[in-house]
């Protein structure tokens, strides 16, 4: 028999149909040939390499699911292998995609109305426009129901108040969805670039996902016209949703930074000599390298059957966040397992381990940490609400 394949042990190739085959492919050539030259040095210098996104519009990896306005309509399957893709480049790639496609633009398609979906569906799509997500509050984080952000009407229009923060693409996005709390509950904005009172800045210092643009927002009497209220979105209902859909991405994603973390300690270990032979040869590494294996295989699994249900319209909150929960946890022991078996180069970015170990930390905790996810799950086990 041939010899398995450490990042593929269960043959999920075999699963796949052809265009899912030739997707992964595609954005796998893209990663390898454009993007990893440049995201090591593009993390270090803390910077969002803007300039691959017209080749991600041209592949057609933004807003890929959505049928019409210039989008590719393929299915969630093939959606999550771009995300593992991405990720398995960085999860700031990764991220850009998941905001523009996950959040954005499948939030004006599913609550925007016709106006606005000709409007920005086409140049999201083209990579003309890009969007940001406007839900987390400094306070609020887990809860988004405490937002303080509010929106008044004044005749046809309406003034927002209030700030947004941990906003991915915030700085560089021409439209920011704003979700505010009206007096008739939550409501979802379209808040364009330049409008009086917007304001973004950049959040700094970071150690994690240096290689994306995450910013503040704030909002002094922005005067948002009536067009520009998205009609379906009433309650918390609807961003949450939106949610899931990014929730879904991450799960994929997760695995492909952990195969990059896998991979590149996998040759490290059959060449790095230690009292006369390869660690690889050792059964403590075989352990710990088998263990990863386990890890990746179960994920691969997971969040290929999650895809499954998504497609056919089946798929359920409460399944997406126990994969986001096993599927990154997963990786972040990977990735940190993998820093340590490289010794004292692991802590340099001349190999990835460590950059995907940092990423991770964010992506951990960003759209439901563990904790919310335990809980959403135990809810949905014993239908008793521990929030």
């Amino acid at each position: 028999m041939a010899g398995l394949n450490p990042t593929d042990f269960y043959d999920i190739q075999s699963l796949l149909s052809d265009e899912e085959r030739m997707v992964a492919e595609t954005v796998a050539r893209f990663v390898d040939e454009q993007a990893l030259p440049i995201i090591p040095q593009a993390f270090d210098e803390h910077r969002f390499p803007k300039e691959l996104v017209p080749e991600l519009a041209s592949l057609g990896l933004l807003g890929c699911t959505l049928q019409g306005y210039d989008c590719a309509g393929i299915n969630n399957v093939c959606y999550g292998l771009i995300c593992q893709e991405l990720e398995r480049g960085d999860s700031g790639l990764r991220s850009f995609v998941s905001v523009q496609s996950s959040l954005v633009m499948w939030a004006i398609y599913t609550y925007g109305s016709e106006e606005q979906k000709q409007r920005w569906l086409p140049a999201m799509a083209k990579g003309e426009a890009i969007g940001c997500f406007g839900l987390t509050e400094a306070h609020g984080g887990s809860d988004p129901g405490a937002m303080h952000t509010h929106a008044a009407k004044q005749g046809s229009d309406w003034l927002i108040n209030g700030s947004k923060m941990w906003i991915t693409n915030g700085s560089i996005a021409d439209v920011a969805i704003v979700w505010a709390r009206a007096d008739d509950g939550i409501r979802g904005f379209l808040v364009e670039k330049g409008a009086s009172g917007f304001e973004t800045r950049n959040i700094e210092r970071k150690f994690s996902l240096r290689a994306s643009v995450t910013s503040e927002l704030y909002f002094d009497n922005v005067r948002v016209p009536k067009e520009n209220l998205l009609p379906g979105a009433e309650g918390l209902k609807a961003p949450l949703s939106c949610l899931t859909q990014a929730r879904y991405g991450i799960t994929w994603g997760a695995i492909g930074a952990a195969i990059a973390c896998f991979r590149e300690v996998l040759e490290f270990s059959k060449t790095r000599m230690i009292f006369g032979r390869p660690i690889a040869d050792t059964q403590t590494v075989q352990r710990r390298l088998a263990d990863m294996v386990r890890g990746i295989t179960a994920a691969q699994l997971l969040s290929l059957q999650l895809g499954r249900l998504k497609d056919q319209g089946r798929m359920h909150p409460s399944q997406v966040s126990l994969a986001k929960w096993n599927n990154v946890r997963m990786a972040i022991e990977v990735a940190r397992d993998a820093r340590d078996l490289l010794g004292a180069g692991g802590i340099s970015t001349e190999y990835c381990a460590i950059r995907h170990m940092l990423n991770l930390e964010s992506v951990i905790t960003y759209e439901g940490t563990e904790t919310v996810h335990e809980l959403v799950i135990g809810r949905e086990i014993t239908g008793a609400n521990a929030f």
